[in-house]
């Protein structure tokens, strides 16, 4: 699971930078709450989570990681990609989507945190 994590933040990292890379050339932020977010939970939060489940393999092969991983890498899409069809289109209907995204992020949050919880332990 770490080397999985470690390799989708990349990707998120690559998404956010080009990102960040048009706003700056176009002088256009509006999506400036997505690079933030894809930046910090798909870049920061994802490499974070690659490092305890490497530095942790107890919590590497269980459910709460597999959990975290599917709902993470469903709900951050999700919600980034109808955040930006919500502020570009004004699209109303784009919320319903934003916010699914936002609590399957949430959830996978809180399964994280619950398995470090549950699994790490100090080697002392």
């Amino acid at each position: 699971m770490a080397i999985r994590f470690i390799k989708i933040s990349v990707v998120y990292f690559v998404i956010g930078v080009l990102l960040g890379l048009y706003m700056s050339m176009a002088h256009d932020y509006v999506l400036k709450g997505v690079h933030v977010h894809v930046n910090l939970l798909g870049w920061t939060s994802f490499a974070l989570a690659g490092f305890v489940y490497h530095l942790f393999p107890s919590t590497s092969n269980n459910m709460y990681a597999k959990l975290h991983f599917w709902s993470a890498n469903i709900g951050l899409p999700l919600m980034m990609i109808a955040l930006t069809v919500l502020v570009l289109k004004g699209a109303e209907e784009a919320t319903v989507f934003t916010a699914i995204g936002g609590v399957l992020v949430v959830f996978s949050v809180i399964i994280l945190a619950i398995n470090v919880f549950k699994n790490v332990r100090s080697t002392n």
